[in-house]
């Protein structure tokens, strides 16, 4: 059973679905990566699904408010049939969250246009290798919960 996600009154929410890929390694130390790409290469090794329903410049604009606040807290729940994984983040007031394509979650306070938050907790190398074996498979759907506080 899945941990109870944050009830707060002004969280502001989105969620992105997305698709597995055989090419799912979720090996970088630093990012997390969702793409609206149908496609995958080994280099992509952040890149934990494709297909994705949106990119940043399609985010919830109530979201991007939230995420260009000094001082937000992100919660980002992965979600990928009976497995979660979540990753706690910061917001910033340079966000621009242009990219139609890109959703990435940084450890570092690196910002683009495909930036979603920085200074996130866990990288793609931290989620569970049973939700990365499901991510490999191209039927699996899964779900990027994205809360702002």
């Amino acid at each position: 059973m899945r941990a109870a996600w944050p009830e707060v009154g002004s969280m502001a929410r989105d969620a992105v679905t997305f698709r597995g890929h055989p090419m799912v390694r979720s090996l970088h130390p630093t990012t997390i990566e969702v793409t609206t790409e149908d496609y995958l290469t080994a280099t992509g090794d952040c890149i934990i699904g494709v297909s994705a329903s949106k990119g940043c410049a399609q985010l919830d604009p109530l979201v991007k408010q939230g995420l260009r606040r000094p001082g937000s807290e992100v919660m980002i729940r992965v979600i990928t049939g009976p497995l979660s994984f979540e990753v706690r983040a910061k917001g910033d007031p340079r966000l621009d969250l242009s990219n139609p394509h890109d959703i990435v979650i940084r450890r570092s306070e690196f910002i683009s246009g495909r930036t979603l938050a920085v200074h996130a907790d866990r990288a793609s190398k931290d989620v569970p290798r049973g939700m990365v074996r499901l991510l490999r498979n191209p039927s699996t759907v899964g779900t990027m919960e994205i809360g702002v506080r």
